[in-house]
C-alpha cells in the first residue's frame, strides 16, 4: 500500500513507538493525528512533527472515544488509516497474595484489546468512503509467546486473534488490517521491565514503514521473528526462551 498523502491518526502518539511512527509518517507526507491522555506532552510532541494536530483523548474512555470520533468525521473526514498503538503494562506477580491481578488483567484487557474493537468499530464507517483504507493493530512479541507480564500478554494474545479474523472478513471491503509485532522496546513505557535491553523506537517504526510498502500484514520485527520460528517448531522451547531469566532464577 502507498505510505504518502495518507490522513492517519495513531493512538498513544506522544512519545515512545507511537510518536516515532508519527515522525515518519509526517516526513513522508502524510497528515498525522496523535492522541493521548496528557495535553503538554501532545503539544510537545506535535512540536516535533511535520504537519500534525493532537487530540485530547483516552481510549479506554467511552466519552472520550465518541469525542473523539465526531472530531473526525468533522475535521478529518479523509482519514484513511488508523494505527492503534495505545498501550497499557502493569508489572507485577500474578502469584502473590493481594496481587489484585483481577483488576490489573481489566485494565489491562481494556486498553490493549477491548477498546480497539470500539474504535475500529467506530471508524471503519469513515475509513471505508476513502482511498485504501487501512487499520494497524500494535501487538508484541508476547502475542505468540507469554512472558512476565502475564495479564499484558494474554490482552496482547486476544488482539493477535482479534486481528487475524478482522484481516479475513475485511478482505472483500478492500480494507487492510496489519498487525504491528515489536520485541522489547528502549521506551518509558518499557523501563520497568528492562526496556534499556530492546531496540530503538525508531527502528520499529520504520520497521512498519517497510511492511506497509510491502504488503506485509504481520509485521514482525527483531527478535519477535525468532520467536515466532521457535513457536511455530516448539511452543514449549518458546515459552522457556522468553523467559528464560526465571528459569534461571528456579533453577538457582
Amino acid at each position: 500500500m502507498k505510505t504518502t498523502n495518507n490522513t492517519v491518526l495513531i493512538t498513544g502518539g506522544s512519545a515512545g513507538i507511537g510518536l516515532e511512527i508519527a515522525k515518519l509518517l509526517s516526513e513522508n507526507g502524510n497528515k498525522v493525528i496523535i492522541t493521548g491522555r496528557n495535553e503538554a506532552r501532545l503539544q510537545q510532541a506535535a512540536s516535533q512533527l511535520k504537519n500534525a494536530s493532537t487530540i485530547v483523548s483516552d481510549v479506554s474512555n467511552a466519552e472520550d472515544v465518541d469525542n473523539l470520533v465526531s472530531q473526525i468525521k468533522t475535521e478529518f473526514p479523509e482519514l484513511n488509516m488508523v494505527i492503534n498503538n495505545a498501550g497499557r503494562a502493569l508489572v507485577y506477580d500474578i502469584t502473590q497474595e493481594n496481587a489484585n491481578a483481577f483488576e490489573k488483567a481489566e485494565d489491562e484487557m481494556l486498553t490493549n484489546y477491548l477498546s480497539i474493537i470500539r474504535l475500529n468499530e467506530k471508524l471503519l464507517p469513515i475509513l471505508k468512503t476513502n482511498d485504501q483504507p487501512t487499520i494497524v493493530n500494535v501487538s508484541s512479541v508476547v502475542a505468540f509467546v507469554p512472558g512476565a507480564l502475564a495479564t499484558y500478554s494474554a490482552s496482547k494474545a486476544a488482539l493477535h486473534s482479534y486481528t487475524r479474523y478482522l484481516r479475513l472478513v475485511l478482505k472483500d471491503a478492500n480494507v487492510n488490517v496489519f498487525e504491528l509485532m515489536p520485541p522489547l522496546v528502549n521506551t518509558e513505557f518499557s523501563a520497568p521491565i528492562g526496556g534499556e535491553n530492546g531496540v530503538p523506537a525508531s527502528f520499529v517504526a520504520e520497521q512498519l514503514l517497510g511492511g506497509l510498502e510491502q504488503d506485509n500484514y504481520e509485521i514482525r520485527v527483531g527478535q519477535t521473528e525468532d520467536i515466532y520460528r521457535l513457536y511455530l517448531s516448539s511452543p514449549e522451547n518458546a515459552l522457556l526462551a522468553m523467559n528464560q531469566s526465571r528459569t534461571q532464577e528456579v533453577g538457582e
